[in-house]
């Protein structure tokens, strides 16, 4: 298991080393004498002779096959032996006698690969000092976290996660829930003024929330894993996620899914627990069970409340006098129960039985008249109940001389809560060293218990002996007879211990809230990667004290909260719906074959694929007479662009749908880029709209998608489609725009517009569609998500201080310099052109319209721009991961500057800027013309300088062939005039060849040399022959 230490094994070795020749020879006898002596002394009758012997004899095999051989030589000597002196001594010679124990030895669960690789990653982010540039944190907003819960129901990790939220708040984090049901305790969350967001479904294509609003998203639960299933998706790869896993249930059904077969369901569910970036556990028992799907990436956060919610609700609705009577138990009757370690080990039999034997004394205060019968009862709660164990553990405590159903081992897989409401005291019968205080402790406190435990080091951290419990050393057990004689007074509880388990019961309830809320803000803290904008919380320090005392009680006491609910019931039918999804697919996929055959016949494939053979046959004939078919002929010119058109239709395999055919004849377009499945729920199906894919595997199925990469190969290299983003559709488009852009006017909108509720309403629609027709603006650039409703600008910054906060500081620097390599300008000028700061707005998120005509211009402009920015980073960016435009490594790296490079082209290309309101459609223009005068670089923006530089690059690379890395040729098409003249030039000399051969042809027929005949050929009368059929010789 990734996070567990290697070479670690899963149990415990044995706690007692491997006695001496000697002292086995010597075992032998003295049982076989006790047992002599048993059988002499008593007086039994002939049947439980009998039953006596076969139960020695089932003992005596099982012990054999199921406990550790060299533990069972020395503790069947020692338990069955009994001496004169007494139990205090005879546990200490024991205990001395075996040098070689050592309680507490096991496994230990240490996620130093998560927290080495955390670590590392933070170094990464303070190694600003190797750039190129030094970086800066405007901080302008807080970090944003989502949490994600199955619903809103009242439980325990609800009130976990409050309080956590309650202290992560006061450091600085702002906080939204979702969820996908509703419930009460929203109202909790209501109160500490976190907004609370409802997913209509649980489908994974319904989930429409752009999770890349958030710097960290906290999952809680098993039931929300198809939140986590969305994150699997592109683009929401990257974000961080935490998972916080409360149940068991799923780790109990791995088993079933593997010899059931279901290693597909097993497989899923590993896909998701990969995709956690942290996956956090409560307690360090359930990383062990979940070990199947450890990547490297389990965490544990000690503490929850669970314990203290399920105590409390367990009271609430049970009796404690009818819970005793219900489990057999009598008003006069004294129950001890005896809990232990999650983890199951070799050894844990042995220290029972030890607990067993300090517990024999106390039989002589609870005897009754009855000399067969004590109103002690012990019971053992360990392992599963239907395991060997509880066998073995009954054979011992009859070797002990207990009475026949007087101890009795409980599963843990049982009723803990009934048990421990109904037992008058506690005992802790493990001595193996854990890593954080043991659940079950907790819980009894919660029941208001007195506990005993050994000495632990977790354990003395939380419990003052003879304050809130009592502790005994674990190299001495026998000191544990002591205690509970302190404990139990006239077969009662003493005083002391009333008053122990009554101070302990308060505390017990938020005994680990600290450990808690300081471990998931130092996991938020290694985890999360803020960009520049947003401001770091504050230091873990700086918690208040009071949020670190209890839980946040108070705010869920006011809910009504049903009746006691089980989580795990609640979780076994979650799993239960997953599994009959899973098996409906299944069965679907693996059926659709069977199905097919079934339904049809050999014979009847044979005649099918024979019709289509013929369908084939005619078809080619009538495309082959279509050919044939008379042509009139044209210019050399048109039937070359015809033969180009035919190509294109030949190669364009794709059929015309309904919103194709709608858009033919509508004066706009509004392409939709997205990469992966996880922007669907936000893209549009109108016929105004086109979504173009920025990378193949993510494409819409049956959607009139436009593929990006097969127009622009450059977006097959990851590096780049990452980089460019959105400007790598608009390349695309470009590059030969009338093959797949027929209208006036064209338009984008970003997925992310509607995941922010900005895109375009249907009254907005009308209105620009109205305000292209009627050429209200002319030449305009129509934007309808403003910049200063971002949410990354609450302070409402101007143009250059956005990009500057959004960019490390260097916004203004990457801008110009861009431009003074694109133009060539020498460094002792200012590059950085003019964005006034006048009240007015400006466009972001890529959701603008232009006139096609102008569009290919900015496209024009765009291409040099970023050629020019990717000739100044690509080298550190590319090595390194990092650039001066980011604190922390960034595959995005320029793609913000390039989000706000449309404003600067459209200002100081003299185009009008109009907002239109996103809902109501009505619109403002925005920087108007008049305002300009003056401050416009219009030489530098103009369409005749932009056309010569173009065509000075296309004419360098068709001319040249540069062999340096150059990013400009890959953009789009490479086209200047002398291209167009070497086209046309070898178009007519391939004419002029033609005619030429042509002319030769006539030439050689003319000048032929033709023979003269010989003469004409005279036929000669034919013979009289007389008999024709004779054939006599002349």
């Amino acid at each position: 298991m990734g996070s567990l230490e290697n070479g670690v094994p899963l149990k415990r070795a044995p706690l007692f080393r491997s006695l001496s020749r000697s002292e086995r020879q010597s075992f032998g006898h003295r049982p076989r004498s006790r047992f002599a002596r048993f059988f002499l002394l008593e007086k039994v009758d002939y049947l439980q002779w009998i039953c006596t012997i076969g139960v020695f004899l089932f003992v005596i095999i099982l012990f054999q096959a199921f406990l550790p051989g060299s533990v069972m030589e020395k503790s069947g000597d020692y338990l069955v032996e009994q001496t004169q002196t007494g139990l205090v001594s005879r546990d200490s010679f024991v205990l001395k006698e075996f040098d070689g124990l050592n309680f507490g030895e096991g496994i230990r669960f240490d996620p130093s690969k998560l927290l080495e690789k955390l670590e590392r990653e933070s170094k990464e982010v303070n190694l600003s000092s190797a750039l190129s540039r030094p970086v800066f944190r405007s901080g302008i907003r807080k970090p944003q976290l989502a949490l994600v819960f199955a619903d809103l129901s009242v439980e325990p990790g609800q009130l976990l996660m409050v309080s956590v939220a309650v202290s992560l708040m006061e450091i600085g984090y702002a906080i939204q829930v979702y969820s996908l049901e509703d419930g009460p305790a929203g109202v909790a969350w209501r109160s500490i003024g976190v907004p609370i967001t409802i997913i209509e479904n649980s489908n994974k294509p319904d989930i429409a929330v752009d999770w890349l609003n958030y710097d960290g998203i906290l999952v809680n639960s098993l039931e929300a894993r198809d939140v986590v299933s969305c994150l699997v998706q592109e683009p929401f790869k990257s974000v961080p996620v935490i998972w916080t896993v409360h149940e068991k249930t799923l780790a109990f059904r791995l088993r079933q899914y593997t010899s059931n077969g279901q290693t597909q369901l097993v497989s899923d569910w590993k896909q998701a627990f990969i995709r956690a970036t942290v996956v956090v556990f409560p307690n360090y028992f359930l990383p062990m069970m979940y070990s199947t799907f450890d990547a490297g990436n389990y965490f544990v956060i000690p503490g929850s409340p669970n314990e203290a919610w399920e105590a409390d609700s367990f009271m609430a609705s049970y009796n404690r006098d009818d819970l005793r009577v219900k489990m057999g138990y009598s008003t006069d009757d004294f129950v001890i129960a005896i809990v232990g370690s999650e983890f199951s080990y070799s050894g844990l039999w042995l220290e029972h039985a030890f607990v067993l034997q300090a517990l024999l004394p106390l039989f002589s205060q609870f005897q009754s008249d009855d000399s067969s019968s004590s109103r002690l009862k012990v019971r053992l709660l360990s392992g599963n109940s239907t395991s060997n164990y509880k066998l073995a553990m009954e054979a011992i405590a009859i070797n002990l001389g207990y009475p026949k159903e007087h101890v009795e081992q409980i599963g843990i897989d049982g009723d803990v809560n009934s048990l421990l409401s109904t037992a008058d005291i506690v005992i802790y019968g493990s001595f193996l060293e854990e890593q954080s205080f043991p659940e079950i402790l907790i819980q009894a406190m919660c029941f208001g218990k007195p506990i005993i435990a050994p000495d632990l080091a977790m354990i003395k951290k939380y419990v003052d002996d003879r304050v809130n419990g009592y502790l005994f050393p674990k190299e001495n057990i026998g000191i544990l007879t002591q205690v509970l004689f302190q404990a139990i007074s006239n077969t009662k509880l003493s005083p002391l211990a009333r008053n122990i388990a009554s101070i302990a019961k308060d505390p017990a309830r938020n005994l680990m809230v600290s450990e808690t809320i300081e471990g998931y803000a130092f996991i938020l803290e290694k985890v999360l990667k803020f960009p520049s904008e947003v401001a770091p919380p504050k230091a873990i320090t700086d918690i208040p004290p009071r949020l670190k005392e209890e839980w946040q009680w108070h705010l869920f006491e006011e809910i009504e909260s049903p009746k006691y609910l089980n989580r795990t019931l609640r979780s076994y039918s979650f799993l239960d719906k997953v599994e009959e999804l899973w098996n409906e697919s299944h069965m679907e996929n693996s059926g659709f074959t069977s199905a097919i055959s079934e339904a049809f016949s050999y014979t009847d494939w044979e005649e099918e694929k024979a019709i289509e053979m013929i369908n084939a046959r005619k078809r080619r004939e009538e495309e082959e007479l279509k050919d044939r078919t008379d042509q009139p002929h044209g210019t050399w010119e048109e039937v070359y662009r015809g033969a180009k058109r035919a190509d294109r239709a030949k190669n364009d395999l794709r059929e015309r749908d309904d919103r194709e055919l709608e858009r033919t004849g509508q004066p706009l377009c509004i392409y939709e880029p997205y990469h992966g499945e996880g922007t669907w729920p936000f893209l549009h199906n109108a016929s105004l709209y086109r979504g173009i894919g920025l990378s193949t595997k993510g494409r819409r199925p049956g959607a009139d998608d436009v593929d990006a990469p097969s127009r622009l190969p450059l977006l097959n290299n990851p590096y780049y489609r990452n980089i460019l983003g959105e400007y790598g559709a608009f390349f695309a488009i470009a590059n030969r725009v009338d093959r797949v852009h027929k209208s006036a006017w064209i338009g984008f909108q970003s997925w992310r517009a509607a995941a922010r509720k900005v895109s375009l309403s249907k009254v907005a629609e009308n209105a620009l569609l109205n305000a292209i027709e009627e050429r209200k603006h002319g030449d305009t650039l129509y934007f309808w998500a403003r910049m200063d409703k971002d949410p990354r600008n609450p302070l409402q910054q101007d143009f250059w201080s956005f990009c500057d906060a959004i960019n490390a500081g260097n916004c203004r620097f990457a801008v110009s310099e861009a431009l003074r390599r694109m133009y060539g300008i020498k460094n002792d000028l200012d590059c950085l052109p003019p964005m006034p700061i006048n009240g007015d707005t400006w466009s972001v998120m890529h959701s603008w319209a232009l006139p096609t005509r102008s569009f290919l211009e900015f496209v024009m402009f765009s291409r040099m721009f970023v050629d020019a920015l990717d000739a100044q980073m690509y080298d550190e960016h590319h090595q390194s991961g990092r650039c001066y435009l980011s604190l922390s490594k960034d595959r995005h790296c320029y793609s913000r500057v390039l989000e706000l490079l449309v404003n600067v082209w459209s200002y100081h290309s003299a185009r009008r800027m109009v907002f239109v309101n996103p809902e109501t459609g009505a619109m403002q223009e925005q920087h108007k013309l008049k305002s300009r005068r003056g401050q416009m670089w219009v030489r530098w923006f103009s369409y005749t300088t932009l056309k010569s530089m173009d065509e000075d690059l296309a004419e360098e690379s068709d001319s040249d062939k540069p062999t340096r890395r150059w990013l400009w040729p890959s953009t789009g098409e490479v086209f200047w005039q002398g291209i167009f003249e070497r086209e046309r030039n070898i178009r007519n000399r391939q004419k002029e060849k033609r005619k030429q051969q042509s002319k030769d042809k006539i030439s050689r027929m003319r000048k032929r040399v033709r023979q003269k005949a010989i003469g004409k050929y005279v036929k000669p009368p034919p013979e009289d022959e007389g008999d024709s059929n004779s054939t006599a010789l002349q």
